[in-house]
């Protein structure tokens, strides 16, 4: 019952990986998506960032305006360091709780958590930290072609998170995420097999 960490940065193809992975087989924990929950209406997590940044980062249905509080935080370290401080243990809480869930209904499953964002304090409750990789530019160039991100809004993006060098530092494996899909869906069948126990 391996517990496996798969993270990689913006635009990275970690997606891709954890989607095939589920297709094999894996329990998959999206942690972007259990950030979405965190900062519902009523959620503690939203209340806590609107007490931090203000009603500006509220739609008028009183749900988080994500495109605003990024305008704010992906320029500013120490905002950004307030959110994450915020959303953080929340989503650290509910990721606990699916990983039980999932080791629950299988003892032996193989339970991938999708995290974008992974540091050497948290490395250790992990079985292996697999790291989709692809170089800045590459990212970049995604970004803008594929989310329609402006060129300067890419780099902003990738310039607030971890680098290249200290995310393949805490790496187990990498999946070189930098050419096509079919390379990239046969390195993660390769690290499937690697991975059952």
């Amino acid at each position: 019952m391996p517990l496996i960490a798969l993270t990689g940065g913006i635009a990275s193809g970690k997606s891709t990986i954890a989607a095939r992975l589920a297709e094999l087989g894996a329990a998959v924990v999206d942690a972007d998506a259990l950030a979405r929950e965190v900062v519902e209406p009523g959620e503690p997590a939203l209340r806590a960032i609107q007490d931090a940044f203000g009603d500006a980062v509220l739609r008028e249905d009183g749900s988080l305006d994500r495109a605003a509080l990024g305008r704010i935080v992906f320029s500013d370290p120490q905002r950004r360091h307030v959110l994450n401080g915020i959303v953080h243990p929340a989503v650290l809480h509910r990721s606990h709780a699916a990983f039980d869930a999932a080791f629950k209904r299988d003892r032996g499953a193989v339970v991938v958590y999708d995290v974008p964002l992974i540091d050497a304090r948290g490395v250790g409750e992990f079985d292996r930290i697999v790291v989709a990789d692809a170089p800045a530019d590459v990212r970049i160039e995604r970004l803008v072609g594929l989310r329609g991100m402006t060129e300067e809004d890419a780099r902003a993006r990738v310039a607030a998170q971890l680098s290249d060098e200290d995310r393949r530092a805490l790496a187990t494996d990498l999946v070189d995420t930098s050419g096509s899909l079919e390379r990239t869906l046969a390195q993660t069948d390769a690290l499937w097999s690697r991975l059952r126990p």
